[in-house]
């Protein structure tokens, strides 16, 4: 039997609604700066960060309360979760829904962004994961492979 390797990094930090999402993004785009992603990875970058303020935003607004952020880097994927105290799951934007309306959008950007997602009832909340892989060693930008497991 051979033995399995594997080395993963991760930070968790918590954000009250009065942090607001810009300490977030700004904890998580320090964070993002230690990996060893070269240039290639710029997209990558933004599009978590831009994830990142979503799934927070959504954390506040829905569940009215701190939003958990995990960033956990296995190699391959990196994975980000927030999780909140509201057990209601989100469910797909309505067809009828108002093309002006200013909110409503934010999972359909993650999807947009991520790799993969899903989202799960954890601890009488729940919570959101996407995966994220940076172009360098993945292959070219937009070669969305397999969902990335967590």
């Amino acid at each position: 039997m051979t033995a399995l390797s594997v080395k993963v990094v991760g930070w968790a930090g918590s954000f009250p609604v009065s942090r607001g999402v810009r300490a977030a993004r700004q904890w998580t785009a320090a964070h993002l700066a230690s990996l060893s992603w070269d240039d290639s990875a710029a997209d990558t970058v933004d599009s978590v960060l831009l994830s990142v303020s979503e799934l927070v935003t959504n954390a506040h607004l829905h569940a009215a309360a701190t939003a958990h952020l995990v960033l956990t880097w296995d190699g391959r994927c990196l994975h980000v979760s927030v999780a909140d105290a509201d057990p209601r799951l989100p469910g797909p934007r309505r067809a009828d829904a108002d093309a002006g309306a200013t909110s409503g959008r934010g999972l359909g950007i993650v999807t947009a962004l991520a790799d993969s997602w899903d989202i799960h009832a954890c601890h009488g909340g729940k919570a959101i994961t996407a995966c994220f892989r940076p172009y360098a060693g993945s292959g070219p930008p937009g070669g969305r492979a397999g969902p990335c497991r967590s």
